[in-house]
């Protein structure tokens, strides 16, 4: 189990894991970067089940988060994106576990990164419907961003993680 747990200084953000139930809860009133979650290090392409409640206003976000390395990639199946401003390049579309997911491109250029300071790529697939508790067929969507010429690299840490730069809310997510 891995507890990805980075507040930057400033964020209004109460976190509460417990990586022994795989549970956490946040409650967050913030205009700083933080992501909280719980979840595998490394990650893999086990489906991932997530349950419980999350709301947000302004930018709030509910996804399955994680990193790869060579290349260096930051990754986002985003579930419930509230208040998400697309960018970057519009590479498709995936249908998955009941839901369409639109799929996005996105470089980062000398942004934080699990190596430091880097210029790196994102990868996003961004649910049309929101939900606050679901299965995510991961695979479905590695597949879908290799076919649009997204690769992925060795698998860092990957967790059900809430996110949040600019905005309120609170979230209580059991992930199994």
């Amino acid at each position: 189990n891995y507890n990805q747990d980075y507040i930057a200084s400033g964020a209004n953000v109460q976190y509460s894991p417990s990586e022994s139930s795989g549970e956490f809860t946040v409650k967050f009133n913030t205009k700083s970067d933080f992501v909280v979650g719980l979840g595998w290090k490394p990650g893999d392409t086990d489906p991932i089940t997530y349950s419980g409640t999350f709301s947000g206003s302004g930018v709030a976000l509910l996804s399955v988060y994680g990193w790869s390395e060579n290349p260096l990639v930051e990754y986002y199946i985003m579930e419930n994106p509230t208040g998400y401003q697309k960018v970057g390049t519009h590479k498709g579309s995936v249908t998955s576990d009941g839901g369409t997911y639109d799929i996005w491109e996105h470089q980062q250029t000398n942004q934080p990164s699990i190596t430091g300071t880097a210029t790196f790529q994102q990868y996003l697939s961004i649910r049309s419907t929101p939900r606050s508790s679901g299965t995510v067929t991961v695979q479905n969507h590695f597949d879908a961003w290799a076919k649009a010429g997204m690769n992925l690299g060795t698998l860092n840490y990957q967790v059900v993680a809430v996110e949040s730069w600019s905005g309120s809310g609170n979230g209580d997510i059991t992930v199994s």
